[in-house]
């Protein structure tokens, strides 16, 4: 147990959990903070619907090109051998199943992976689903990276989400700024937790938390194999 991560912290700990040799969406918001903790030895491809193959970090004084942005009109760069192709061409692609991992925000995530990210109800909210549906259906993985509650306190992380679906038991991971949730077969287990116990959250949540796994300690021998 560390402290609290803050949104860097977090984007750090996702970009070193996606699998080499990835295609990856980067959702808008606070995911698009991964690209810049991404390394070239990862040999990530990131795709944005908007229509390219081979995004870069985040582009930055001289880098910013009007024309070269990512889903949520942020000045992006380019890595080398990017493509652009047509919108429909790129929707395709996340329906196709051709990306290993999303990242996307949430409003709220249940404990069976269902997914409420595009319209919390409110009358005066304005609804913004985007691609978000597709990537839910489409990605082989569905990763969520978003505060853990909300300003009042209230767990985003919910037995029953109350708000719209965007997708229904699509998601495997949360990562938070207090603790990484792993997903499975309608069971919630905590991977690892910062800035407070196990307990301390457990108490925090209505959905029931299985703890961390015990790590082997050293000289333990692996299962099945005899003494």
């Amino acid at each position: 147990m560390n402290g609290k991560l803050d949104r860097g912290g977090i984007a750090r700990l996702i970009a070193g959990d996606i699998p080499p040799g990835s295609y990856v969406n980067l959702g808008i918001g606070q995911p698009t903070l991964i690209a810049d903790h991404l390394t070239p030895e990862q040999n990530i491809t990131l795709h944005t619907e908007n229509g390219m193959l081979g995004m870069g970090p985040a582009a930055t004084g001289d880098q910013i090109d009007g024309d070269l942005i990512n889903a949520g009109k942020l000045p992006v760069t380019e890595l080398p051998g990017a493509s652009y192709f047509h919108h429909a061409d790129s929707f395709a692609i996340m329906r196709g199943g051709h990306l290993d991992v999303c990242v996307l925000g949430a409003f709220q995530v249940s404990g069976t992976g269902d997914l409420a990210n595009w319209h919390t109800g409110a009358e005066d909210a304005i609804p913004a689903v985007g691609g978000a549906m597709d990537l839910a259906t489409g990605a082989k993985e569905v990763w969520v990276m978003m505060s853990l509650f909300d300003r009042d306190g209230t767990a985003k992380l919910v037995p029953r989400c109350s708000y719209p679906l965007t997708g229904i038991g699509c998601v495997t991971r949360v990562y938070t700024n207090e603790a990484v949730f792993l997903l499975d077969a309608g069971s919630v287990r905590v991977r690892a937790t910062y800035g407070v116990p196990f307990t301390g959250l457990a108490s925090r949540i209505d959905v029931p938390l299985l703890p961390p796994a015990a790590r082997p300690r050293a000289g333990d021998k692996p299962a099945g194999r005899p003494g």
